[in-house]
């Protein structure tokens, strides 16, 4: 019977063999059920016998506590940069410099594709992963040792029996592949967070994340490319490059022998034209003298060998295809539909995302996921994508169609014009900080003690997810905040306690309902008198309020349609939240001019015409735009028109601007009670 040590390095072989076969080959022999099995039995096993955890042990890949900072290492082998060519010419003069300071009528090269990522240095101890260091100025470099064990491509053990030597340094590229970057980016798009503009900034990023966990979820793949021991090894820096593969390490999939320098240039020209296939970016190919012996004559200059070169692809023209089409949700609840692009070099600018604006324009260009478009830059703004290139003979993929769903937090969507809005706004976490911004605004809740970068605090902490997140907060939780001691802490939860005695208007301004300002607010609150009346009111009956057009009234019933908005707004009641009814005889006497009827004609000193229109509806009265035999009240200024004399035949109570201010000042009560 088998023990249990002999139990687990079964498991790990046979999990290591099948990464090697997906994550290296594409060619997986098991299905992820059965490979997730395999994982879990070994996962079992090691909880059993926790002392027979090793480091190369797969499950062993993420782990441990994020670190404060990197440490500084020195490599074994200064990891040099490369000159860089564009032109045939440049790259035959390399050569000519090379044959004539051998002395050699001809030289042999090695080519590979030059991959667009960070390079790094690995180094393995009797076959084990043992430290991991980025390239840094060539000298010292950072240690990333826990990021580079989340890499899959990476063997934390390499093959057993296949000749490696003791110790073992390589140099090799962490970059991440098109389709994960597309997905990346997509998924940052969608919760409202910054974007990499191209592969590597991604692959950078990931790699100097202090949390190891973070950059597993990145989906990095490593590739091989230099032996760097000090060791007996072959002859030629092609066969170096086999044994790499031969223990187990991946190694460029695309590189060839040359004979001449000739050979290496039509690689260049095979690669370019394969480049937009790949599924990885290359800037070019690097061209190296294969042979070591010749390497070491030839020698390095202080930063670059005098043995290898890059040679540069030219930067792409400004057309690309788009790989997905992601909706950006902004602070106000627009969804904006971004285009995420193969990365393309625009005026020296990668280009990997362009917009599309709203809805309507991706229809009216009819950009769809697969198509080659045209992609312009102008300034610092973020690319437009000018127009879709017909290419003959492609396949297009179905039009695309505008989500019925916030991609952040599910919540519907309402179309207004042009512009598609998430109705979530009091869960919506891209609408959060806004959102919040805007409830404890002096027009709102008028809660002190809540600026801008408190909020940010508290939506960074995950202390505040949604609007009623705010009343639970206590003071211990404060405490524990930059900027809070125990007198603003006390200060800001009474102010909360404070705001849970709420008025009608100022809640509804709070809820940051769209297109319901303090006005409107004060409209709904003065003719509903509660906030269930306005919740179970359709929008025929919000129209056939003054004021109320079609576009607030959508807006308002949307909002309160919303799941997701009824159940935070009871959850604030839940914990305290008390919203004051207005009753009848209330809100007529907080609209003393209900019902009256205003015409404006002629010129105020004192204020402007709609200043005057928004002092009389806010008292409830009307203002019209022509006088009949239903108008209330004439207000007549300097240079009155035809209004006044027809005012004066109907028999129309005409107020100079003496006059209406003294109406106004009879009637006039603070907004909020």
């Amino acid at each position: 019977m088998a023990s249990p040590q002999q139990k687990l390095e079964v498991l790990r072989q046979a999990i290591r063999r099948h990464d090697a076969l997906y994550y290296v080959h594409s060619r997986p022999e098991i299905s992820d059920v059965e490979y997730d099995k395999l994982y879990r039995d070994l996962q079992y096993l090691e909880e059993q016998f926790p002392n027979l955890i090793t480091s190369d042990s797969p499950t062993q890949r993420v782990g441990g506590t994020p670190l404060s900072q990197f440490k500084k290492v020195e490599h074994e082998f200064p990891l040099l940069s490369l000159d860089s060519e564009m032109t045939e010419d440049n790259v035959r003069t390399f050569d000519e410099r090379v044959r004539r300071e051998l002395n050699q009528a001809q030289v042999e090269y090695s080519a590979e594709p030059k991959f667009d990522g960070l390079s790094v240095e690995l180094t393995y101890d009797h076959g084990l992963f043992v430290s991991g260091a980025t390239r840094g100025d060539g000298v010292i470099g950072e240690d990333v040792t826990h990021n580079l064990r989340t890499i899959h491509t990476l063997p934390l053990r390499l093959k057993e029996r296949s000749g490696f030597p003791p110790h073992l340094v390589v140099r090799g590229e962490v970059f991440i592949k098109l389709p994960d970057f597309h997905q990346l980016n997509q998924r940052l798009t969608e919760s409202g967070e910054a974007t990499f503009a191209n592969p590597r900034n991604a692959a950078s990023g990931a790699l100097r994340q202090l949390d190891p966990q973070i950059t597993a979820k990145r989906s990095l793949t490593l590739i091989c490319y230099d032996l760097m021991s000090k060791m007996e090894k072959p002859a030629m820096h092609y066969d170096a490059v086999s044994c790499l593969h031969t223990w187990g390490l991946p190694i460029p999939p695309f590189r060839q022998d040359c004979s001449t320098v000739e050979e290496a240039i039509i690689f260049h020209k095979d690669m370019a034209k394969q480049r937009d296939s790949l599924p990885f970016e290359i800037d070019g190919i690097v061209i190296k003298v294969n042979r070591f012996d010749w390497q070491r004559q030839l020698g390095e200059k202080s930063r670059s060998p005098r043995w290898a070169i890059a040679y540069k692809f030219p930067a792409r023209k400004e057309l690309t295809k788009v790989r997905a089409i992601a909706m950006s949700v902004g602070r106000t609840g627009a969804l904006t539909p971004i285009a995420m692009l193969d990365p393309v070099d625009i005026g020296g600018v990668t280009v990997s995302r362009a917009s599309l604006h709203n809805v309507d324009e991706v229809a009216r260009k009819d950009v769809r996921v697969g198509d080659t478009v045209k992609v312009e830059r102008a300034g610092d703004v973020i690319p437009d994508i000018v127009e879709r290139i017909e290419i003959p003979g492609d396949e297009r993929m179905e039009p695309f169609i505008a989500p019925e769903q916030c991609p952040v937090c599910c919540s519907h969507t309402i179309q207004e014009g042009p512009v598609l809005y998430c109705t979530g706004q009091t869960v919506c976490s891209a609408q959060l900080k806004g959102s919040l911004e805007h409830y404890v605004s002096k027009s709102a809740m008028n809660i002190d003690g809540l600026g801008k970068k408190t909020i940010s605090q508290f939506v960074d902490e995950k202390l505040v997810k949604d609007l009623g997140d705010l009343y639970t907060l206590n003071k211990e939780q404060l405490l524990r905040l930059e900027g809070f001691a125990e007198k603003s802490a006390t200060q800001l939860i009474d102010g909360l306690e404070k705001s849970k005695q709420a008025a009608l208007p100022r809640f509804l301004i709070g809820l940051g309902i769209r297109h319901v300002g303090s006005h409107i607010a004060k409209v709904l609150a003065h003719h509903y008198g509660s906030l269930q009346n306005i919740q179970e009111s359709s929008i025929e009956q919000l129209q056939e309020i003054h004021e109320i057009g079609p576009e607030i009234a959508a807006s308002v019933e949307s909002f309160f349609q919303e799941e997701r908005n009824l159940q935070v707004i009871q959850r604030m009641q839940d914990l305290g939240v008390q919203i004051q009814e207005i009753a009848l005889a209330q809100r007529e006497f907080l609209q003393p001019l209900a019902r009256k009827s205003f015409v404006l004609t002629g010129t105020l000193e004192e204020m402007t015409r709609d200043e005057a229109k928004q002092k009389i509806e806010i008292l409830g009265g009307r203002v019209m735009s022509s006088v009949s035999k239903k108008t209330d009240y004439v207000v007549a200024g300097a240079d009155p028109g035809s209004k006044l004399e027809k005012a004066k035949k109907l028999r129309v109570t005409i107020l100079d601007e003496s006059a209406f201010k003294e109406l106004l000042s009879r009637n006039e009560i603070s907004n909020f009670s």
